[in-house]
């Protein structure tokens, strides 16, 4: 914390506000304006004390190092050349482009993926002339936009579940707090929430407007530049989502009947299609490197970059085959939804995330338990259908690549809300075809 952060983060927060109230009117209405500022306000304070959390008790971190070690460097460069800053931010980086002065100086400059968010940090801070919590707080701006878009996704298609979608989208507390500060993960949990909005309105909704189509292209893009795998799972979720969509509105059940396995062929050749052009480019993510990308990532954070995130947990050795992958994919996604467990804590920090998780266990053990459930009728509902495929896809990439608890709470953000919303749906629809059957049995008896 610096003299700047002091003089330059109030007014930053005062502008942040000012354009949110002016914003309000445009994406609330009288039920969902009473999340909108609370959400904000969270996001904004979790940033803060993030910072404060890296500073005092991590004594460092990628969130410093994004900042002091990228961003702020670029900032310096745009004050005393501003040729050479505009260059940093926005040109490539190669041997020939004269600003070895800076890049020698930027720990992340050699990872494209890392360095992107250094680029975003440092347009931010030309706003904020470098404070680390002024830019923070334009990044938990960003977390909150793109947070609430996802709410309205699913707000507008069931507006009595306001409440519930608040708690599973914009109020869950690691989502809120990993999410909030100058990390990969805020910008991830930003563009996915705004691609799922984007995709709705022109695929589901079918509402063709140029614009939409742009932000979706830059969601999809940032989600690419800063990790490739988010994209490789998010995306043949998405194909799924859209052809069951249009295959559940056609009215004739063997009209469905007949085009449901060629809709199969062309979901599963699409699905693949998009995991291997989104890994071209990129060795680590081609379709038969990722088994290899998995092992040594796993091995990579659980023993090295990650060993001070949290205590470590352990799957089992990775032989970097599929075969392998997939049988360990049970206790992946286990991992992932459901630890740590309560007797697995080894920090104050981790208390949180083994609470948060023994929540998770609890409401989906309510539901699979509860005579109102009808799992197997609400999972023809495409909205379940594409939450669920999402929240199971990253849950296994997340938990069988971390090996440690501390990066897991940091990477499972990106699909929380998608579960949380995944559980919501199908509590709805189970009580609501529960209350179908009765009203026909008594319809029967009658």
């Amino acid at each position: 914390m610096e003299l700047r952060d002091l003089l330059v983060t109030p007014i930053v927060i005062l502008v942040v506000y000012i354009l949110a109230h002016l914003a309000r009117p445009y994406v609330t209405d009288s039920v969902t304006r009473a999340y909108f500022f609370p959400a904000l306000t969270l996001r904004i304070v979790c940033s803060i004390s993030l910072g404060l959390l890296y500073q005092f008790y991590y004594k460092g971190g990628d969130t410093f190092n994004y900042h002091t070690l990228g961003s702020r460097i670029v900032w310096e460069a745009f004050i005393r050349e501003p040729i050479a800053g505009v260059k940093l931010i926005f040109g490539e980086l190669n041997p020939g482009s004269g600003l070895y002065e800076y890049t020698s100086r930027i720990l992340f400059v050699r990872d494209p993926n890392s360095y992107f968010l250094v680029r975003i940090a440092a347009f931010f801070d030309l706003f904020t002339f470098s404070s680390y919590s002024g830019t923070a707080v334009l990044f938990a701006a960003v977390s909150f936009s793109g947070a609430w878009a996802f709410f309205l996704t699913f707000y507008k298609k069931i507006p009595s579940l306001h409440f519930q979608l608040s708690l599973g989208v914009l109020f869950i507390p690691s989502v809120v707090f990993w999410g909030s500060g100058i990390l990969k993960d805020t910008i991830v949990v930003a563009a996915i929430g705004f691609a799922t909005h984007y995709i709705d309105l022109l695929f589901i909704q079918k509402k063709r407007r140029l614009r939409y189509f742009i932000f979706l292209l830059i969601s999809l893009f940032v989600i690419l530049e800063v990790r490739k795998f988010i994209l490789q799972a998010f995306i043949p979720a998405a194909i799924l989502w859209i052809y069951i969509q249009r295959l559940m509105s056609i009215k004739s059940l063997v009209v469905r009947a007949l085009i449901f396995p060629l809709l199969f062929i062309f979901i599963t050749y699409g699905a693949y299609w998009a995991v291997v052009k989104v890994g071209e480019g990129d060795s680590r993510y081609a379709i038969d490197k990722i088994t290899t990308t998995a092992q040594i990532t796993a091995y990579d954070i659980g023993f090295f970059t990650g060993k001070d995130a949290g205590s470590r947990y352990s799957l089992g050795e990775l032989d970097g085959t599929f075969s392998d992958m997939l049988s360990k994919a049970p206790a992946a996604i286990n991992v992932s939804l459901f630890r740590p467990y309560l007797w697995e804590i080894r920090s104050p920090l981790m208390l949180f995330s083994a609470f948060e998780s023994f929540l998770f266990t609890i409401l989906l053990g309510y539901i699979l338990m509860s005579k109102n459930t009808r799992i197997f009728s609400t999972l023809k509902r495409p909205d379940i259908i594409f939450t669920v495929t999402v929240s199971i896809i990253l849950a296994f990439a997340v938990g069988i690549t971390s090996y440690n608890f501390g990066t897991l709470s940091r990477y499972k953000i990106q699909f929380l809300p998608f579960f949380a919303v995944a559980m919501i749906l199908i509590t709805h629809y189970s009580k609501r075809e529960r209350k179908f059957d009765e009203f026909d049995s008594t319809e029967y008896r009658s």
